[in-house]
This record gives C-alpha cells, sequence and structure tokens, in this order.
C-alpha cells in the first residue's frame, strides 16, 4: 500500500473568508475530515504536520508586493475584493497552507511519502503573482511546483479539476516548459479565463492545456475527457511529479457550479491522476485542496480521492468512457485540434 501523508492543521480553520454566510467556510475543511474518516480511510494515512511557507518560497511564484499585502495583513481584517477577504489569521493560516504544499512535495521527493493529500485552506489556485482573488490568497500548488523545481526536477505536472479555470496557476506558469499546466473546468464561467486558445507563451507555447466543458457534465465526460485528452497528454510530456488542484465543485448539487459528478467520477479522475503519475513520476503525486462548496460533496469527493491514492477499490462502478455524452464529440475534437500541434497522440484521437 503506497504511503499517503495527511496534512491538515486546526490554524486553517480559522482564516476568516468575511461574512458568515461566505461559501468558503470552515466547515468545509470538516466535512473532508468527516469524509476520510466516514470511509474508514484515516488510519492509513500518514499524519505530517504542515509547516509555514518559507520567504523564498513564496517569492519564486509571487511578486513581492503581493507577498507584503498578505504578510503585513496579520492580526487585521482586510476586504480584497467583493469575494475575497482576509481576517485577523487569515495570513497565517495562508503562508501555512502553501507551506504544507512545500513539506508535502519535500516529503514525497525524499521518497518518506508516496504520495500526499493537503487538506488546506484559503484555497490558492486563482491567487496570481500580484493578486488575490476568488478566495484565493497565495497560489498553494504553484508554490509547491515551484518548490519541485527548486529540488532539481525539470518536469512537473499540474493538473486542475476544479470546476473553476485556475486562472493563477495558468499565469504564473504561462512561459515555463517545466510546468505542464491542465486544466478542466466549467465555461464560460468566473474567472472568464481557460478558453481553448489560452495554450501558454513564450518558452511556455503549448504547455499550457484547458479543457473548457459545458454546464451539465457529468461522469462519463469527464471519463473520456481525462481518457483521451489528459492522459495521453501527460504520458506524452512525462512528468517528474504531478501535483493536483482538487476542487470538489463539479460535484452535482454544488451551489456554485453546474456540473453533475458523483464520487464514483470523482473516484475516476483520481485514477486519471494516479495514473498520470505511471513514468518518471514514479507514482508520485501531491494533491491540494481547491474548491467544493456543498459539504456532501467534499467528503464523499474526497473521500474517493484519497480512496484512490491509497489504492483502495472504489465502491462503486466506474463511468463507462465509451458511453455517448450528447455533444461532447465537437468538443473532443475542437480539443484535439487545439492540442494536436504540441500533442500529437491527441490530434490522432
Amino acid at each position: 500500500m503506497p504511503r499517503v501523508g495527511w496534512l491538515d492543521s486546526p490554524l486553517f480553520d480559522a482564516h476568516d473568508a468575511g461574512a458568515s454566510w461566505h461559501p468558503e467556510h470552515p466547515q468545509r475543511l470538516e466535512a473532508v475530515r468527516r469524509g476520510v474518516r466516514e470511509a474508514e480511510l484515516a488510519d492509513a494515512l500518514v499524519t505530517v504536520e504542515p509547516r509555514p511557507a518559507t520567504l523564498e518560497e513564496l517569492l519564486r511564484v509571487h511578486a513581492p508586493a503581493h507577498v507584503e499585502f498578505v504578510l503585513g495583513a496579520r492580526g487585521r481584517s482586510v476586504q480584497i475584493d467583493p469575494d475575497t477577504a482576509m481576517g485577523p489569521r487569515s495570513s497565517e493560516a495562508a503562508v501555512l497552507a502553501a507551506g504544507a504544499v512545500a513539506e508535502a512535495v519535500a516529503r514525497v521527493l525524499d521518497g518518506s511519502l508516496d504520495r500526499a493529500f493537503c487538506s488546506v485552506r484559503p484555497p490558492g489556485h486563482h491567487a496570481t503573482r500580484d493578486r488575490a482573488m476568488g478566495f484565493c490568497l497565495l497560489n498553494n500548488v504553484a508554490v509547491g511546483a515551484a518548490a519541485a523545481l527548486a529540488h532539481g526536477l525539470e518536469r512537473v505536472a499540474v493538473l486542475d479539476f476544479d470546476v473553476h479555470h485556475g486562472n493563477g496557476t495558468q499565469e504564473i506558469f504561462w512561459e515555463d516548459p517545466r510546468v505542464l499546466f491542465v486544466s478542466s473546468h466549467q465555461f464560460p464561467f468566473y474567472p472568464g479565463t481557460g478558453d481553448l486558445g489560452e495554450l501558454g507563451g513564450g518558452a511556455g507555447d503549448g504547455f499550457t492545456v484547458n479543457l473548457p466543458l459545458p454546464a451539465g457534465c457529468g461522469d462519463a465526460a469527464y471519463a473520456r475527457v481525462y481518457r483521451e485528452i489528459v492522459l495521453p497528454v501527460v504520458r506524452a510530456y512525462d512528468p517528474q511529479l504531478v501535483l493536483v488542484s482538487a476542487g470538489f465543485d463539479a460535484a452535482a448539487g454544488d451551489p456554485l457550479a453546474g456540473m453533475r459528478l458523483s464520487p464514483a467520477g470523482f473516484a475516476s479522475l483520481a485514477d486519471a491522476c494516479v495514473a498520470a503519475a505511471d513514468g518518471a513520476a514514479r507514482g508520485r503525486l501531491v494533491a491540494v485542496l481547491e474548491g467544493g462548496y456543498s459539504e456532501a460533496g467534499l467528503a464523499l469527493g474526497s473521500a474517493a480521492l484519497v480512496g484512490r491514492m491509497l489504492d483502495r477499490p472504489a465502491t462503486a462502478p466506474p463511468p463507462e468512457p465509451s458511453a455517448p455524452v450528447d455533444g461532447l464529440g465537437p468538443l473532443l475534437a475542437a480539443l484535439r485540434r487545439a492540442q494536436g500541434r504540441r500533442w500529437p497522440a491527441v490530434g490522432r484521437g
């Protein structure tokens, strides 16, 4: 059985996202914890104490002024935009969340863990180099990817299945071919980025892979997109480490989105992410909690992901990836056209 680390802290609960009705609330983490406990997975996990990110780790992906802003808000309440706020302990929580991912990456790369799940808040994938937005203060998964590069890796893949496009991660690594960024997301939708034509720039041209999906996609649609597009791309890239921005807001019934994934669908996504770590990654994978605003979706989705990371059998039959899905054929053809230049295996279908 793989050694899977679990990184969590009461400090993450202390992050105050703003008004009491805010969807990014502390009960989200309790739902994740409950899901893992009720699935009888907790005893199989290796508890790892997170540590704060260093200034050097933060400055690898964020502008100095942004880091200064987040650190300088410690002990204060700050409204950043209509959706994004900080409470008195939010700065500490954000720095610990970023550090948790860097620590998980270090443990996986030194061989003390095979995989890790970072149960953190605030989330991070909307945070750009110089801006907090979309409930996100610091870009946790970007800090982890940059940490892996600093450890000497040359190819890191970030797979983002949050229902919202990870615009911050995309921006940070837009011109960096050492990081392959793959995002499946509802489109058009917040934050408005993630179209097919966004492919990266400069030396990073082709190393951004966006999979904009229409609202209403369920298990079979996601299974086909990951089987026919994501896995061929990632296997061609052959990363030495896979990072996952694990958002569970594509779950059926999530109040902030319109997708229809079931726990079996999330288990299928987890299988694809684990399979993506075959090859040079030697199974090494770090998953980082992003969104998810239905407590049931969070509990069941995170349990499905952690269970598959532990190589536990799925509790429900996987979706049939060859099942017909209305309207998916033209989308897959468009995805192949967009990505076939850089990734010929996808272009061949």
